[in-house]
């Protein structure tokens, strides 16, 4: 199997899993007595909750072990933890089976990355980014939006016997391929703690944190709003799922335009046009069909932020790919619980639209902060343009 393909894959499977619960949360809540659709989306939060914890402690050691082994692992625990969820007899259960599966999704994310990264060809590498993030698509396409109609013809325990199955599919391949081990080859650690150090990263991170944040605090309650509020179906919450595949998908074609002009340049334009489709959602939050129509949107920003994110962070310093992915993993699902956990008062109490409004909130500090760094990265540049011009 070509390369990228099995990293696209391997996306597939771990977004499919850390996106599902939401068009299902209602019909997973009728197997557990007294649980609602918001206790169950509690085993998200859980499942960000071990994704961070994961990253921070077990992504570096994929510095050490090789990136391709490190995949290799976390994808084994990923299919016993999403058999352990088609199984689960009560609630407990499930949450605790997510929490296995965050532990295997916060190593098979940085080392995907790392990989992706490893393979691209030279000057290429947000175009090559942009086919392995397209893993998102087929998660919300093949995995989120036909698990959904699946969970209405079937039931929800098939979604999680699917997910193990193809996680099982895709283990075999990736022994099977010509991957390289992406190891940094001097055996060397450096701790999360030292890697802040490093020239660049903490801003980066704290534009994740407010991204992240933004995205899962919102999708989080998506399905529900869908069902138990405007009163529509799982189906229609799965297209709402697939309307935002599409867009993440169809937007790929330009990732190499963020390879002519840079990230730096890109960043401030796609980040505050992200906070604008938030501001769209909440206008939107009274009509299924216009959520969407946003939706679609939606994925094509989220794709493009997404993209400059990881390229930024990968380019900061090949050595140490895993211990900064990780550090991104880790925050990025830590403020997938915060999210989960902070944005559900506000749901409850005060609607979509509020929860989207608190979600261009949390973008804010990316949009002023990329545009911030945009501005110095472009001051050199326009010095010797005035020099020149002398």
């Amino acid at each position: 199997m070509n390369p990228v393909w099995l990293l696209m894959c391997s996306i597939g499977i771990v977004g499919s899993n850390s996106l599902v619960l939401s068009p299902i949360a209602a019909d997973v809540a009728a197997s557990f007595p007294a649980r609602s659709a918001p206790d169950v989306m509690m085993a998200s939060a859980v499942y960000g909750a071990g994704t961070a914890l994961s990253a921070l402690v077990l992504a570096p050691r994929a510095d050490r072990i090789g990136l391709r082994r490190a995949l290799f692992r976390a994808l084994a625990i990923l299919a016993a933890a999403l058999a352990l969820s088609a199984l689960a007899p009560v609630l407990a259960v499930l949450v605790l089976a997510q929490a296995l599966a965050g532990v295997a999704a916060g190593l098979a994310l940085p080392a995907v990355y790392g990989l992706a990264a490893e393979v691209a060809p030279r000057g290429r590498e947000s175009e090559t980014l942009g086919k392995v993030l397209t893993g998102w698509t087929l998660s919300l396409v093949a995995g989120v939006s036909l698990s959904a109609v699946l969970a209405d013809v079937l039931h929800w325990r098939a979604v999680f016997a699917l997910l193990a199955a193809m996680s099982l599919l895709v283990l075999i391949a990736l022994h099977r391929s010509a991957l390289p081990e992406g190891a940094a080859g001097d055996g060397a650690r450096i701790s999360p703690l030292a890697a802040l150090r490093i020239r660049g990263l903490a801003p980066i991170l704290l534009a994740v944190a407010g991204y992240m944040m933004a995205f899962y605090g919102l999708y989080a309650f998506l399905g529900t709003h869908l069902t138990a509020r405007l009163g529509l179906t799982t189906t229609v919450a799965g297209l709402a799922a697939l309307s935002y595949g599409l867009g993440f998908g169809l937007i790929a074609p330009l990732d190499r335009l963020i390879d002519r002009h840079g990230a730096g340049r890109s960043a401030p334009l796609v980040f505050a046009a992200l906070l604008c489709v938030y501001l769209g959602l909440a206008l939107a939050a009274p009509s299924g069909l216009a959520i969407l129509a946003v939706c679609l949107l939606w994925g094509g920003a989220n794709h493009l932020g997404l993209n400059i994110l990881v390229g930024q962070l990968t380019a900061l310093s090949p050595a140490r790919r895993a211990t900064i992915l990780g550090l991104y993993g880790a925050v990025s699902y830590g403020a997938m619980f915060l999210g989960t956990a902070l944005f559900k008062p506000v749901f409850e109490a005060s609607g979509f639209a509020a929860t989207a409004l608190l979600s261009a909130l949390c973008l804010a500090p990316a949009v002023i902060g990329a545009a911030w760094r945009g501005r110095r990265a472009l001051q050199p540049e326009l010095s010797r343009a005035t020099e020149s011009g002398r």
